[in-house]
């Protein structure tokens, strides 16, 4: 006869499982308190573990530094014609040309993230049941929260094509629609006429990240067909508005088949000419005009190439998963078997997967640094269907992340300022991504997942 202690063990084990049934030894809760917040529940165990992809690999591997006392700063674009020439012997000296000196405006961003508890679900939670002390929970997950954000502010996309529109929104693919956010300055490429338009669409109002539906508060109708376009970012500016090609004409650039890259680092209301300030101008259309392709190692070779002509040199290749495995399977066509030691290589404070200098898993490719990242942008093709995540080939020696105040917290307890029984925290943080030189960056779009 089996004592008690060994009996439960058994059921326990789903030997005798059907006796008490599969819940009988759950604590059940009939008491529903506070379940607009789920707080005071059936408990499973106080720890609550991610479901969520919290990488930042990104802004990790981005160098940060102090502010300092600079608000933009000059970029000289252009030598001059007839400066250097040969002189003959009673020859005219050469005329006097001087340089071309753009400015390029670089101002801190704040961005925050906040939370918040009742009283009343503060005090729940501490009881049998709960989730233990809400608060702590929530001001750790919030800490996970406020990096995650700026990293995805950090690789959102700029530019993406209209399915429909109206006088004050425009819907894009539910799956990027996170890549516009709550201030972002946009403008409008009318497809129909041709035409660019930085005033069409005005400030975003909202985002619907389940119907992909973004409001503006004013402006011209946007049509299917239309690209919508990010040319000043309330938030951090991110790499595709620093990469992507500049003012280029419709059928010749991306996402989709004609976009309008005007963003921050557009200068072409200061007389930069267009399309010709960064590496993209050099090494052919990144874009296949909305169409998806397969990648080729050619396409990132052509990167490596036109960054350096333009006196920089490949410090990193920032890739999403789905492209990180085309560019293994690539390199694994034409390996050679020379050694199977496993390596990695270190990127600001993170590393790559783990690979073998043959090819065989992907660490590095031409010696350049492979870093995955989840977070990254993707095209749109001509029929609105999302394509596989876009390439990033940057030199990491101009790119930096200036910090004017490090991350701050806040807490709020004033009950008679809130006007209601709740704890407030407030994270925030004020800097920007700034690019030294966008001539030695590239990118590769518009290709298959």
């Amino acid at each position: 006869m089996p004592s008690l202690v060994e009996y439960i063990a058994q059921a326990q084990r789903g030997i005798t499982g059907r006796v008490f049934g599969p819940e009988y030894l759950m604590k059940q809760n009939y008491l529903t308190v506070d379940t607009a917040t789920g707080i005071f529940n059936t408990t499973y165990g106080r720890k609550i573990w991610h479901a969520l992809n919290n990488q930042t690999k990104f802004f990790n591997a981005t160098p940060r530094v102090v502010w300092g006392n600079i608000a933009g700063w000059r970029v000289r674009t252009d030598r001059g014609s007839g400066r250097t020439r040969p002189i003959s012997e009673t020859g005219s000296l050469p005329t006097v040309d001087i340089s071309n000196i753009a400015t390029v405006s670089s101002l801190p961003k704040i961005v925050g993230t906040t939370f918040g508890a009742s009283v009343k679900s503060i005090f729940v939670a501490q009881m049998e049941g709960g989730a233990g002390d809400v608060l702590a929970m929530e001001l750790e997950n919030s800490q996970i929260d406020h990096i995650k954000g700026i990293n995805e502010q950090l690789l959102a996309g700029s530019a993406y094509l209209v399915s429909t529109g109206a006088a004050t929104t425009f819907t894009v693919p539910a799956s990027i629609a996170n890549h516009f956010k709550i201030g972002d300055s946009v403008g409008m490429h009318d497809e129909s006429a041709g035409a660019f338009d930085r005033t069409a669409g005005s400030v975003v109002s909202a985002v619907n990240t389940g119907t992909g539906v973004v409001t503006v508060a004013t402006g011209t109708a946007f049509a299917d067909g239309d690209v919508a376009f990010i040319h000043r970012r309330e938030g951090f500016t991110s790499i595709d508005d620093v990469v992507s090609r500049d003012y280029a004409a419709a059928n010749n650039t991306g996402p989709g088949a004609s976009a309008a890259q005007a963003r921050a680092y557009d200068l072409t209301l200061g007389g930069r000419t267009a399309g010709t300030w960064n590496a993209l101008a050099g090494s052919g259309n990144p874009y296949n005009a909305g169409v998806g392709r397969d990648l080729i190692l050619s396409l990132i070779d052509n990167g490596f190439r036109d960054i350096r002509i333009n006196g920089g040199e490949p410090k990193l290749i920032l890739i999403g998963h789905d492209q990180y495995f085309r560019l293994e399977r690539l390199l694994n066509t034409v390996q050679r078997y020379v050694g199977q030691e496993e390596y990695q290589v270190g990127v600001g404070n993170e590393r790559t997967f783990p690979g073998t200098r043959t090819g065989l898993v992907c660490a590095s490719y031409q010696g350049i640094p492979i870093l995955t990242e989840p977070d990254m942008p993707r095209s749109v093709d001509l029929n609105d269907v999302v394509l596989g995540s876009n390439i990033f080939i940057l030199d990491m020696d101009y790119i930096e992340t200036a910090i004017a105040q490090p991350t701050q917290y806040i807490e709020n307890r004033d009950y008679f300022a809130v006007g209601a029984l709740v704890v407030r925290g407030l994270f925030y943080t004020m800097g920007e991504m700034r690019v030294k030189n966008i001539w030695v960056q590239s990118k590769i779009a518009d290709l298959n997942e």
